[in-house]
């Protein structure tokens, strides 16, 4: 059984919804159907039925590109905020085109053939609500001033954005079973009664 990639993932998705996936998504919206979108994630683990918190990479969110700030080191209050509007930005850019906007994620072993699904609203977030420090990396963090919860991740170098959303008690856990028959090439060409002169050799 092969692997999953984002890209197959989201196909599958919008076949089973009869919806479009976008091979070249603007913004955050992978999979349209009835003026709906989704952003569609797969995470690799080893343990996916036991997993309590996921990490998702949201895309590359640069301040100094989009918000003209030279030194994301300088105050990394204001780089951390400028991350969260620019997140903020695509969420709207995308509702703009949709009704309504979903993260759905899959969590995957391919070896052990077990899976975890599970999908929810795109949530904004309000800058002012985080503070934002180094981690032992030298990568911000941005953890919830209230909660204390660590949110967000952001990498100077690339800068790439992570979100930390918890897995919620609604998730589908499945696997699928050892036994499932598996169509072998030969058994796949029969099945379409392929015969040799579907192909024209010209040279």
């Amino acid at each position: 059984m092969g692997d999953i990639s984002g890209d197959d993932f989201a196909t599958i998705f919008a076949n089973s919804i009869d919806g479009e996936h976008r091979s070249s998504p603007i913004g955050v919206a992978d999979v349209e159907w009835n003026g709906c979108a989704w952003s569609a994630k797969t995470i690799k683990d080893k343990s996916p039925f036991a997993k309590s918190k996921v990490r998702l990479i949201s895309g590359r969110n640069s301040p100094d590109y989009s918000m003209g700030i030279d030194d994301p080191h300088a105050d990394i209050n204001e780089t951390g905020k400028a991350v969260l509007s620019i997140w903020n930005s695509r969420l709207d850019e995308a509702l703009d085109e949709h009704d309504d906007l979903r993260i759905i994620v899959l969590v995957r072993n391919i070896d052990t053939r077990e899976f975890l699904l599970f999908e929810e609203e795109a949530q904004r977030f309000v800058p002012g609500e985080y503070a934002w420090s180094y981690n032992k990396r030298r990568n911000l963090q941005g953890l919830h001033k209230q909660s204390g919860k660590h949110i967000f991740t952001w990498q100077f170098h690339g800068s790439q954005f992570t979100i930390f959303r918890d897995v919620p008690s609604s998730s589908r856990r499945f696997r699928i079973v050892p036994d499932v028959p598996t169509l072998s090439e030969a058994g796949i060409l029969e099945a379409m009664k392929f015969t040799t002169d579907w192909i024209g050799i010209l040279q």
